[in-house]
């Protein structure tokens, strides 16, 4: 029997990690086509830290945040025939996942791989999907290829790094620190450039032999927009995952054409289901195979789902190397 009430964690205004706020709340009922999961652990996000930011989500989706959990199915709606109640799932959700129990959909919602435990797979779907969308459905990078990524010993980073060596492609990182550093290097970065203390162009130059990266996967922003172009090898494509700070991408015209550069961005939460499916597809065929052997999701810190106002500050620190997650008592 389930219970009619939980623990979510609710944003009580626009503001810093002390407004989010631990409340009760009704447990959702699933409708057709989706799956309830009775969280044990949920990922935090910087998507997440911005909406709280904010004060509010987007139109149509629920208020709780989160983006990807794992734990047990324990109710399925109309017309679900992959999942039942008692399997254990990873998904990735529209909201809803900083709480014990979130609706999923069916589509969107992915087995825990072989050898993996329930926090390993709660780190997984925001980075797996981003990750793997950006810099290979986007950014179409192939093997022998030469992949550069900003924040490498992030969420997002650290899964990318394993992607691209998965995929037979080379990789340099930026990070802010020699620890970072070190992590992006034993994931399989061939160089790891440490931003503060050395230019990141012309670390590029220097790793790549003077060829440049064909894909760059930036979440800095704006900001970068020139250096990125510079580091660039001819028809590259750039990748932008976060606005950064809110500065405008400004380079002259004539620099992006000079490189027959493709300049674009993506925004995971955003994207049509239709799109969300594809990327779960891709993944379930290209990489689910590789979990634990040649793909392993980096973890950080687990916080208690009480105290997300700590994790966000972590998130927000930028101390982490890997992923923060929550951890869902029942």
């Amino acid at each position: 029997m389930l219970p009619s009430m939980m623990t979510a964690i609710l944003i009580a205004r626009a503001g810093g990690p002390e407004v989010l706020q631990p409340t009760a709340r009704a447990v959702p009922q699933p409708e057709a086509g989706q799956a309830l999961i009775k969280v044990a652990f949920a990922g935090v996000n910087r998507h997440d830290c911005g909406q709280r930011n904010r004060g509010f989500g987007p139109p149509g989706a629920t208020d709780i945040p989160g983006l990807e959990v794992a734990g047990e199915v324990v109710a399925i709606g109309p017309g679900v025939a992959s999942w039942k109640p008692g399997d254990r799932a990873c998904a990735l959700v529209n909201g809803g996942g900083y709480a014990q129990y979130c609706i999923a959909a069916e589509a969107l919602t992915l087995p825990i791989p072989d050898g993996f435990d329930l926090k390993q797979a709660a780190a997984l779907p925001e980075a797996l999907f981003t990750a793997w969308l950006n810099v290979f459905m986007l950014g179409r990078l192939k093997a022998g290829e030469w992949l550069l990524v900003h924040g490498g010993s992030s969420g997002v980073g650290t899964m990318a790094i394993q992607l691209a060596r998965l995929e037979g492609a080379n990789v340099v990182a930026t990070a802010g620190s020699a620890a970072k550093c070190e992590a992006c290097e034993k994931l399989g970065a061939a160089s790891a450039l440490n931003y503060r203390e050395e230019d990141f162009v012309a670390g590029v130059k220097r790793a790549t032999a003077g060829h440049g990266a064909d894909v760059i996967l930036d979440m800095v922003g704006g900001t970068y927009a020139k250096r990125n172009l510079e580091a660039l090898a001819t028809d590259g494509r750039l990748l932008h995952l976060s606005g950064g700070n809110g500065a405008e991408f400004c380079v002259p015209v004539s620099a992006i054409m000079a490189k027959r550069a493709i300049v674009t961005g993506s925004q995971l939460r955003a994207s049509p289901l239709s799109l969300k499916i594809e990327i779960a597809r891709q993944v379930r065929d290209r990489v689910w195979p590789h979990l634990g052997a040649r793909v392993t999701p980096i973890i950080d810190s687990i916080i208690p789902l009480a105290r997300a106002a700590s994790a966000h500050a972590r998130m927000e620190s930028s101390m982490h190397i890997g992923k923060v997650l929550l951890e869902v008592a029942h």
